[in-house]
């Protein structure tokens, strides 16, 4: 028997039908060697040395040492078994760094005696596999050397500055060599955008037809004298560049213009250019721009991106027993495709657009000089293999991904397309000065690779018109329109003149997309840690999600204003771009590891490294805060601090010091000084209570907190914790009377027994708002004032109802029928991580690529049985992290 280990189970069932009986597929499930998370996890042999937190000898050689994680216990001990019986073993672990460490950690403690192959592919298809199996080689070492220089790097990063964290700025934050590189170009644009003044400019907008069709022309040039527009004006001041010669209207000046326009008329059309050009279509899919377009066309993040499209590289249930990878390997900054990709690009096109659409074969060279992820870009591992073909086994997202990337990879191999653009300009002489107003359009007079990937946004398309051509009057009349006149040959009026007001933007905050973008510019990463970069700094709340971009927390601009001050090289982004560089010097076998981590970590040549320069630096670092503006009454610096469990804003020092808790879903884009100086102001009036509860007499203050504001019943004495609850959404904190104030407080309010349970119902206010509760069970009320309205038998109406929620909202995929045992009806619902099955109590994932469609009531039973048994034999802690996570 020969035994095939891979990285997961979906990927070991698709590979596992590609092969004889004489082959068994088995999973490693990832990384089964990593270094030790927690002091428990370090060998008792090195604890007591000075590097042993790093697990790294950072005195012999920077050698690590790796440990066989708790969860990975399991998974090695079946490989063993497995290897038993085994005449050989093929290791066929992705083809990239992460993929060759799996496979060295996997000899290292397997310690086979057999023969050992290692195979790698770019695609999980028949052909594909056989293929690797017919030119096996051995696991690389300068890749394996690489990606365990890259692990210490980053443990010694890691380990070492997030310690400086926690002292000065709050407990169980990080710092990490690309995560906290990405954190200050997040929060680098967010000052650049505080800095950014708003400049206001005003210009003329014509509105002019031929019959039905209208076009619009704009204001660009007064007397010869361009308009001015958002290039032209200072960002921190406003004002128009000293530099720019260019004319800025205000609003009155505009309006003045458009009002006197048809005073002008007829228009004269000036000049007429017409140009042919051509747009090329992009080369095919790498791992960061697979993410950007997928966030651009799709909305996925870049999480979601990787995990579908892991989803379609492992393999999909095509019917019949037919299990297949739709797509290469996704994680590659290659754009080169196979001569059969381009074979079958070039016949596909041919066959369904015509030979006017192929002009092929067009091989694209890779930007990257490290491109060493893969030796292909994303395509499809059929081009022939159309998305529709696949509708009925891929779900929704599925589909729409595998659409993306097909459609990428076919139009790269089409003809250019070609456009005829027409810029156009009228001149109108109001009061004297010649006012010139420009119109653009465009027309594709070929379509080419338009037909796959889709035309971009439409563009207006201007009539025919010629030099000296004369433009009348028409339309309705009124303030910047005209009654008809005696229109000219070509049929073209001028309809209409408004003022149109513009405005500079600040430029835009950063999406998880547009981040990964720019970091790739930068030679910052490699598609392998664009994701979990994003995800880490997101999990340590340094930087939350708003409308789609990413805003930096108080947190996250404390931590980069740390690092930034004391450890600036550290985050620089040339110095981690040469890092990367260093890093692929290794795996091309130019550099030496150890060299390179002992320069990093000790220094070189008189400069110190990263450990003496936290030695030394430590001591003079201040707790950071970050400068948020000047009181207006006062004078006094308002400055924002982290706090052991929360943010607050400083005003003032010494006996003067006023203190405010910051409401956590206040970021910095909403944090005005005016907001700021109320949260102060308010804070300090809450040190005096509202009144007493006559019951206890204990003083009731109306506050404000980490989650918003909130009633609390006695003051804080030591550790002990007031009764406090928080006010309805939307309340003002101004408006509480005491009698109110007591009323929240005297919550939860108990409204009787279940006639039939005898458990007590009762109404509240919590988190999510007001509720009626029944021992577990949970229904909201419409409004806060019902609390203390409603009913015992209002109360059990509604807790008879079925919960709304996101769970009793999923889509229906597939009516099993009755559970064979209990009868409870079996259902495959459609869920936010992927299709599952459940009974209303235990719900089990339908395993990747596998068809929903196709699941039977005995396999549903089967899952939800071992859903049920794990569930029981659960043991606590968290899933363990992949070194990439870590980054």
């Amino acid at each position: 028997m020969k035994l095939v280990i891979v990285e997961s189970p979906a990927k070991a069932k698709t590979i596992e039908r590609f092969l004889g009986p004489e082959y068994k597929v088995e999973a490693s499930y990832g990384h089964i060697r990593d270094l030790p998370r927690t002091a428990s996890e370090t060998p008792t042999a090195i604890r007591d040395k000075a590097w042993g937190r790093l697990a790294v000898d950072t005195d012999g050689g920077f050698r690590p040492f790796y440990i066989v994680p708790a969860e990975s216990r399991r998974h090695v001990r079946d490989l063993k078994a497995k290897l038993a019986g085994a005449d050989e073993i093929v290791l066929a672990t992705d083809e990239d760094r992460e993929g060759e460490s799996i496979s060295w950690h996997l000899l290292e403690v397997l310690k086979p005696k057999v023969p050992v192959r290692r195979i790698a592919f770019h695609e999980i298809t028949r052909p594909a596999i056989r293929a690797a199996l017919q030119s096996p080689r051995d696991v690389d070492e300068r890749l394996v050397r690489a990606q365990e220089a890259r692990r210490v790097l980053d443990r010694l990063f890691g380990y070492s500055l997030s310690p400086v964290l926690w002292k000065k700025v709050r407990t169980k934050l990080s710092a990490g060599r690309v995560q906290s590189v990405a954190l200050r170009l997040i929060v680098e644009r967010e000052e650049e955008r505080r800095r950014f003044h708003v400049s206001e400019f005003w210009r003329a907008k014509a509105t002019l037809a031929q019959g039905e069709e209208a076009f619009s022309a704009v204001l660009t040039r007064v007397g010869g004298r361009a308009l001015a527009t958002g290039k032209d004006f200072d960002s921190t001041t406003g004002r128009l560049r000293e530099s720019s010669r260019a004319l800025s209207l205000d609003e009155d000046a505009a309006t003045r213009i458009a009002g006197t326009a048809f005073d002008a008329v007829p228009w004269r059309v000036d000049s007429v250019e017409r140009k042919s050009s051509v747009q090329r279509p992009a080369p095919p899919f790498t791992t960061s721009t697979l993410q950007q377009a997928a966030s651009n066309r799709l909305g996925m993040s870049p999480r979601q991106t990787m995990s579908i499209a892991q989803r379609l590289y492992e393999g999909v249930d095509l019917g019949g027993g037919d299990r297949e990878g739709l797509i290469t390997y996704m994680r590659t900054d290659s754009v080169t495709l196979s001569n059969k990709a381009l074979g079958d690009a070039g016949r596909y096109i041919e066959g369904s657009f015509g030979s006017d659409y192929y002009q092929g074969p067009r091989r694209y060279r890779t930007k990257s000089k490290v491109a060493q992820e893969a030796h292909e870009g994303i395509r499809p591992s059929e081009v022939g293999r159309t998305p529709d073909q696949l509708s009925r086994f891929l779900d929704r997202r599925e589909l729409a991904l595998y659409r993306l990337i097909w459609s990428r990879t076919v139009a790269s191999q089409m003809a250019d397309a070609r456009l005829d653009r027409t810029t156009m300009e009228v001149v109108a002489r109001i009061d004297g000065v010649d006012h010139t107003f420009q119109a653009t359009g465009s027309v594709v007079r070929f379509p080419g690779f338009f037909k796959a990937y889709g035309t971009p946004r439409k563009d207006q398309l201007l009539p025919q018109l010629e030099e000296g051509d004369e433009i009348h009057a028409g339309g309705s009349p009124g303030t910047g329109s005209a009654g008809p006149t005696n229109q000219p040959g070509h049929g073209v009026v001028l309809r209409s003149v408004e003022p149109e007001r513009r405005e500079t933007k600040p430029p835009p905050r950063y999406s998880e997309a547009s981040l990964v973008r720019k970091l790739e510019e930068e030679g910052i990463g490699r598609p392998s840690t664009y994701t979990p970069t994003i995800s880490t700094i997101q999990e340590r709340d340094y930087v939350r999600k708003r409308g789609g971009n990413l805003v930096p927390t108080y947190t996250g601009m404390a931590v980069n204003q740390l690092l930034r001050a004391h450890f600036e090289q550290y985050v620089d982004l040339g110095f981690t771009a040469r890092m990367e560089d260093a890093l692929d010097d290794i795996a091309r076998g130019d550099v030496e590891s150890e060299s390179f981590l002992r320069d990093f970590y000790n220094g070189r040549g008189g400069k110190p490294g990263l450990a003496r320069q936290i030695e030394e630096t430590l001591p003079g670092i201040d707790y950071p805060a970050v400068t948020a503006g000047t009181d207006p009454d006062t004078g006094e610096p308002i400055q924002i601090r982290i706090g052991r469990t929360s943010v607050y804003a400083q005003r003032g020092q010494g006996d003067s010091v006023a203190r405010a808790t910051i409401p956590d879903e206040l970021l910095i884009d909403e944090l005005t000084v005016d907001k700021l100086t109320e949260l102060l102001n308010s804070s300090r009036g809450a040190e005096e209570p509202i009144g007493s509860d006559p019951a206890t007499g204990l003083p009731v203050f109306v506050r404000t907190g980490r989650y918003g504001p909130y009633v609390q019943l006695g003051r804080t004495k030591g550790r002990a914790k007031p009764r406090w609850v928080g006010l309805p959404k939307g309340m003002d904190p101004s408006e509480v009377t005491l009698a109110y104030a007591l009323q929240l407080l005297s919550l939860p309010r108990t409204l009787g027994q279940d006639p039939e349970s005898g458990e007590p119902v009762k109404a509240g206010l919590g988190r999510y708002g007001p509720y009626v509760q029944r021992e577990r069970e949970y229904r909201s009320l419409e409004s806060a004032d019902r609390i203390f309205t409603v009913t015992l038998d209002e109360a059990l109406t509604l807790l008879a109802q079925e919960k709304r929620s996101r769970r009793t909202t999923r889509t229906v995929l597939k009516e099993l029928g009755p559970h064979p045992e209990s009868g409870d009806v079996l259902r495959v619902l459609k869920g936010r991580y992927g299709p599952y099955v459940t009974d209303g109590a235990t719900n089990a994932s339908i395993p990747r690529g596998a068809n929903p469609a196709a699941t039977t009531i005995e396999q549903a039973v089967e899952l939800l049985a071992g859903a049920a048994q794990r569930k029981k034999t659960r043991r606590p802690g968290g899933r363990r992290e992949t070194s990439a996570a870590r980054r």
